[in-house]
């Protein structure tokens, strides 16, 4: 080995930071699309118009004529793009930073005209079982939506759908519904994902019923460490949600706070499926140990019925192969078949009583 220690870029990007001041505009991550994708729907109650551009630039230059914007953003912008951004929406500088930067936890900030939220994304892969998480920042002013995310994901798909076709009344209420529905598509990404991970479970279950083998055990930590993944980005977003159902700021109005409301019932419910399927994976780990060492213990008593059962006749054989001169049947000429005899008669008496007390089939 070369002696070199491997370090992440996102790990390396992070120490880029160090002694800059704070709203320093540094990317933090790697990034995961090579181009930036950006889209714009502007809308009203009676018309909807969607846009899509190349540059931030090109899209800061387009002027919007309907009540509330939407501008969603997949990938990380240089910092000159989100500057200008920055300067357009009258964002604060730390809300920069933090969108730049991937690696932040479930948080909600409230800068007097801006509300900032960040959440994350996940999504389960059947094959390797493993969760993947990208994070979302969400940006709320008074009649515009800033969203940004890591890449696309097709999560947003359904809000844009209900825009299109003007269900329920996401077009006739302003930004903060908006912002509502795109919070509700988040929480629901999570069902999704715990149906995935629980119906896993449910199937490792009944193969561990079955036979508890070392793929089994791999696979357990593998789930505890995923789920231990959402954990630490569910509970978060729960205190996020209950801020914002608080109506805190005024952000939201008053008849936009009742859906926030079942948001949060919904990530308590998250949470509880979430706590139950951590259960089930722990008590699926004790069954684990319990059926090794049951089987390591019936492995033991076979192994000791068969030292008791030819215990006695190593005790004949010893006795017999004693240097004396003089020995009962030493000159009999059947006495080696006697010896044979008795030690087959104690052999068989074990046998059958251990086969009595089932030792032997239990």
């Amino acid at each position: 080995m070369s002696g070199k220690t491997h370090v992440s870029k996102g790990r390396a990007l992070r120490s880029r930071k160090a002694g800059l001041p704070p709203g320093a505009l540094v990317p933090v991550g790697e990034p995961k699309t090579a181009r930036l994708g950006i889209t714009l729907i502007e809308y009203g109650a009676e018309e909807i118009v969607e846009r899509g551009f190349d540059t931030i630039t090109e899209a800061l230059a387009y002027q919007p004529r309907l009540p509330t914007l939407w501008l969603n953003v997949y990938g990380l912008p240089d910092a000159e793009s989100m500057s200008a951004l920055g300067r357009r929406f009258q964002l604060h500088p730390l809300v920069l930073e933090d969108i730049l930067n991937t690696d932040q936890r479930p948080k909600v900030d409230d800068y007097g005209d801006t509300l900032y939220l960040v959440a994350r994304f996940f999504d389960y892969d059947r094959d390797s079982m493993s969760v993947s998480s990208d994070q979302v920042s969400i940006v709320l002013g008074k009649n515009f939506v800033l969203t940004f995310q890591e890449r696309p994901t097709g999560s947003f798909d359904p809000v844009r759908e209900r825009l299109r076709q003007a269900r329920g009344q996401i077009r006739r209420l302003a930004a903060d519904y908006l912002a509502y529905t795109l919070l509700d598509a988040l929480v629901d990404r999570y069902f999704l994902v715990l149906e995935q991970i629980g119906e896993r479970t449910e199937l490792l279950e009944d193969e561990l019923m079955h036979r508890a083998t070392p793929t089994v055990l791999r696979t357990l930590h593998q789930l505890k460490r995923e789920t231990l993944t959402l954990r630490r980005a569910v509970w978060p977003l729960r205190e996020v949600v209950a801020t914002l159902a608080r109506g805190e700021g005024g952000f939201f109005r008053p008849e936009t706070l009742p859906y926030l409301r079942d948001v949060y019932d919904h990530m308590v419910h998250v949470i509880e499926s979430l706590e139950a399927i951590r259960d089930l994976i722990a008590g699926m780990l004790d069954i684990y140990l319990s059926s090794v060492s049951n089987r390591v213990n019936q492995e033991v008593r076979m192994l000791t019925v068969i030292a008791l059962i030819f215990m006695p006749a190593t005790m004949v054989s010893g006795i017999f192969g004693m240097n004396f001169r003089v020995m009962p049947l030493l000159e009999n000429p059947v006495g080696f078949y006697l010896a044979l005899g008795l030690m087959a008669a104690i052999a068989t008496t074990l046998g059958i009583a251990f086969w009595r007390r089932r030792w032997l089939v239990d």
